[in-house]
């Protein structure tokens, strides 16, 4: 054992909780036994590492622990299998107590980009990607995830313990896909870490309007990938996207908690640290040939971060960018920020005739944020009774309280205005 100097052990701990499940699952199978048996290496690891200090090899001492509980585990199924005279039914178990893995073996980086495209297969339903991703790659505890779901734990843990099932009894392999499918399910994975990065920038419900522990997972968890498949532009447009969004963070709330909107914040409080970074991110990622909708997003956040002052903002820029956007993605929210900038560029009635065209799409019925981005266009054009109609709508509508109350004042402070 060797002493820690600098090195938080649970944050070590969440950093190599994926690999040592992968390299379980993919010596022993088994993905429920081998997440419970990490979760048990963990906890011993948690106790044990601040007395003693950490290992010279603590990822190798992780994978033997885990193996012990895992093989001690299968050791006492198997008996209870015999003890039900089923014993000549099952698989040897010499095929279960194999050696534990090379702790030095270069597949460790795959396995951990295997494990999240196992957590992301398409047979399990988005929020059961979220959880089980949350959970196994991001190693943050059931507990955890509900809390920031706002669901009762017991929720969450059947909802992660079916998506456990499924893989189970689909009977998904751990590997990498093959070549023709891997597109497809790295698209999943980084839709899944967009969800989750979105939940927590602006949460869906709740009193709080930013869940920090959601978007922070989210960004590591894209410097991860970003790590494995740094050649990949949609990849690196993600976690340019992420950061240049969150760098906005500490300027979008007042004190009160209530949102301050893009153009209202005080951009010196901006985090310009992260702005280069996702700039410097984005800008190789658009040298790459191709395009896609997270490079587009990106692009259009960096010009945001790039002005100094909300007036500054080449808008213009912009909207060829939203109408490049919106011929890659059938998404309703993509037209809701065009309709935005098309007004900044065009005037409130461009951006309104734009707005018409969402009328009639399902997923945006009774959805807040349509009737709120109308408000603001028409509150543009000077048709405030209306505006003001629409952001009451808009507040009985959403489930953020922050947004809620953020609605409601702009709908009293127009009718002040308006006498």
């Amino acid at each position: 054992m060797t002493v820690s100097t600098g090195v938080r052990v649970e944050d070590l701990l969440r950093e190599l909780a994926p690999r040592v499940l992968g390299a379980l699952v993919r010596r022993y199978g088994h993905f429920d036994a081998a997440e419970d048996a990490v979760q048990e290496a963990l906890i011993a690891a948690a106790l044990q590492w601040p007395k003693e200090g950490i290992p010279d090899s603590p990822r190798g001492w992780l994978i033997t622990v885990a193996s012990r509980r895992m093989t001690n585990q299968l050791r006492s199924e198997q008996a209870r299998r015999r003890r039900e005279d089923t014993a000549a039914t099952q698989i040897p178990l010499d095929q279960y107590l194999a050696p534990a893995p090379d702790v030095a073996r270069d597949a460790d980086s795959d396995d951990t980009l295997i494990l999240l495209f196992l957590c992301c297969h398409p047979a399990l339903t988005p929020a059961s990607q979220i959880a089980l991703t949350l959970r196994a790659v991001g190693g943050l505890t059931t507990e955890a995830i509900a809390r920031a779901f706002l669901v009762p734990e017991a929720t969450m843990a059947q909802r992660i313990s079916r998506a456990k099932q499924r893989i189970k009894a689909s009977g998904i392999p751990f590997r990498m896909p093959p070549e023709k499918e891997r597109a497809d399910r790295l698209h999943a994975v980084l839709h899944v870490l967009y969800l989750i990065f979105n939940e927590g920038y602006t949460a869906t419900s709740g009193a709080a309007l930013q869940r920090t522990e959601l978007s922070g997972e989210a960004i590591r968890l894209a410097r991860f990938v970003h790590r494995l498949l740094p050649d990949n532009g949609e990849v690196a447009g993600l976690l340019a996207l992420m950061l240049l969004t969150d760098a906005r963070r500490p300027a979008r709330t007042g004190s009160d908690g209530a949102p301050i909107p893009l153009a209202e914040q005080d951009r010196s409080r901006w985090n310009r640290d992260a702005i280069a970074e996702g700039t410097a991110l984005i800008t190789d990622a658009l040298a790459r040939t191709g395009i896609g909708p997270y490079r587009l997003q990106a692009a259009i956040a960096a010009v945001h971060d790039e002005s100094a002052h909300a007036d500054e903002t080449d808008w213009p820029q912009i909207l060829a960018l939203y109408q490049l956007l919106e011929r890659l993605t059938d998404n309703p929210m993509v037209t809701l920020n065009h309709a935005v900038a098309e007004a900044m560029v065009r005037g409130p009635q461009a951006g309104l005739a734009l707005l018409d065209t969402v009328d009639a799409d399902d997923r945006m019925a009774q959805h807040h944020r349509l009737d709120a981005v109308r408000g603001h266009l028409l509150e543009m054009a000077g048709e405030n009774d209306a505006a003001i109609a629409l952001y009451r709508t808009a507040a009985r509508r959403t489930t953020s309280l922050p947004e809620r109350r953020h609605l409601e004042a702009r709908a009293a402070r127009l009718a002040v205005d308006d006498r």
